[in-house]
């Protein structure tokens, strides 16, 4: 995997702003279920919405992503860090991504997953556990491409899902692959 520099040195403190905290939202909210429309990446509204997922992000345990529809915005904007879980191999840090897609994927894998807004559930999906991912930076609107593996890919294709009004479940293999959360955050 080549590792985007420009992704790696990415800091939340590029954004200018301070983030606050949001309340996440639970299922069945309607945004959740919802895809969320493009944003102009430059645009202030959607830079501290960027800075406040980080924000929210940071002070929620065992959070390694969060999107815009998870905060009750209808947005293309997700933030990712995987460097502190367990499970991560190679990674690009904190960063967040706007209007982002997944452009390529192979190396099918199935894992558990879990979600802020479904906590009380974890579900087996199966997912490419190599993916390249094309988006823009919030505050500058650059494109970038990054490629992601195992656990980070993961993690981005997760949240891509919000963006695109999908929840984990939705990509389950069925109710035999669903389970309630054994611990809490």
């Amino acid at each position: 995997m080549s590792v985007n520099t420009r992704v790696l040195e990415w800091t939340e403190t590029d954004l200018g702003v301070a983030g606050e905290q949001r309340e996440v939202v639970r299922a069945p909210a309607s945004v959740l279920a919802t895809p969320g429309e493009r944003v102009d990446p430059t645009s202030p509204d959607v830079v501290r919405l960027a800075a406040d997922l980080v924000a929210t992000m940071r002070v929620s345990p065992g959070c390694v992503g969060l999107a815009a529809p998870q905060v009750g915005v209808g947005a293309k904007v997700f933030c990712v860090d995987v460097s502190e879980h367990p499970k991560t191999r190679e990674h690009h840090g904190t960063f967040v991504l706007c209007n982002a897609e997944v452009v390529s994927g192979s190396r099918n894998e199935k894992a558990r997953e879990g979600c802020m807004s479904v906590p009380d559930l974890t579900g087996d999906v199966k997912r490419p556990s190599r993916i390249v991912v094309r988006g823009q930076l919030p505050g500058t609107g650059e494109e970038v491409e990054l490629e992601a593996e195992a656990f980070e890919a993961r993690a981005l294709q997760h949240e891509i899902d919000h963006c695109d009004g999908l929840l984990f479940l939705d990509r389950a293999a069925g109710a035999h692959a669903v389970y309630a959360r054994k611990t809490y955050l």
